[in-house]
């Protein structure tokens, strides 16, 4: 996972509704199988450095198995109830795994995680091939940019 270096601070601002998905969002996706117990999502985190890991129902080969989203901010609540080597991530993930695509706008991005009351979106392409995440932090990111 890579921070986004394509854009730009110099020159007239664009409005929200003229950056794209692509140009905000993380490159890549990280998944674990619904069976993963919370233990290793957690180290899975830690060790990419990254806010939330996409759940799948294989092994991550195939994106109409897509299934959910296990963020930090669920760990934690997790974490508060019992051990997370006690818990999985498919009883976990509270956030469905909700898609947008790459040449949307991050105003639209914005409105599916108002709508859904979610953090992470999983950037995919016509094909539902999973490309990336895009984050409201990382939307925070293109907006302070702009």
């Amino acid at each position: 996972v890579t921070a986004p270096t394509h854009l730009s601070t110099r020159g007239a601002a664009p409005a929200s509704g003229r950056i794209l998905v692509s140009d905000a969002m993380h490159q890549g996706v990280l998944t674990c199988r619904r069976d993963a117990s919370l233990a290793e999502v957690a180290e899975l985190m830690a060790r990419e450095h990254v806010h939330c890991v996409v759940v799948t129902d294989d092994d991550g080969s195939d994106p109409d198995a897509l299934w959910g989203i296990v963020s930090d901010l669920d760990l934690v609540a997790a974490a508060s109830v019992r051990e997370l080597d006690e818990q999985t991530a498919g009883g976990t993930a509270a956030t469905a795994a909700l898609t947008v695509r790459p040449t949307e706008t991050i105003q639209r991005a914005a409105q599916l995680m108002t709508e859904h009351a979610t953090a992470h979106l999983v950037v995919d392409d016509d094909e539902r091939r999973p490309l990336g995440v895009i984050s409201t932090l990382d939307i925070a990111a293109a907006l302070g940019e702009r």
